[in-house]
């Protein structure tokens, strides 16, 4: 009898109050982590300097909806647990030994079912956040290697850029010296020229 007591005691214990509900509780607290860690990543990204295509902005803007959508439906669905978990505790609290009677199986089984349902719905969203960071973790360190890319450019930009004024010079030295070249040339020419009439025509 004593056993079969203890049975039926661990039967009407309240769902929520029982192992599961403590499992839900763990879950809600990891899944309020993995949100602050897509948060940050979130927001370590919109701190990087605007690239020149759309497709970062249009990511970050899809991150950002991923976010707000997981946050709200997380702040749903933990709303409806703890109004459940305090409707049990009121009724626990008000319930005594003179009325207490034990939950049918058919009450229990829809509790259960209930529980389920909601603890599987944690637990896929769980899945689909560690999806996004994972997604979002990839896309920053693409960004970031697009960022080193455009450093990288700029920078040998701006070494050929401080190299045109020698290249430039450069050419200019060579461009004179090659029209005084072609000027004493001329000048030689047309001095043997004159000699040689002037040799001729005496």
């Amino acid at each position: 009898n004593e056993i079969h007591n203890k049975g039926d005691d661990s039967l009407t214990e309240p769902l929520l109050a029982s192992e599961r509900g403590r499992n839900v509780e763990a879950a809600g607290l990891e899944i309020e982590a993995l949100l602050e860690q897509l948060k940050a990543v979130n927001e370590q990204m919109s701190d990087m300097p605007p690239s020149t295509t759309g497709f970062a902005q249009h990511t970050l803007q899809r991150h950002r909806e991923i976010l707000a959508d997981y946050t709200s439906e997380f702040n749903k669905t933990l709303e409806n647990y703890r109004a459940r978990k305090n409707k049990e505790d009121l009724m626990k609290s008000v319930r005594t030994e003179k009325n207490y009677k034990p939950a049918t199986s058919s009450g229990l089984n829809r509790r259960m079912d209930l529980y389920l349902k909601e603890n599987e719905h944690i637990k896929s969203s769980s899945r689909l956040i560690d999806d996004q960071i994972s997604i979002a973790v990839e896309t920053r360190e693409e960004l970031m290697s697009q960022r080193l890319t455009m450093k990288k450019l700029q920078t040998r930009l701006h070494d050929v850029s401080n190299r045109l004024p020698i290249v430039n010079s450069l050419l200019y030295r060579i461009n004179f010296r090659r029209r005084r070249d072609s000027f004493i040339v001329g000048i030689v020419v047309f001095i043997c020229t004159i000699l040689l009439l002037t040799a001729l025509f005496h």
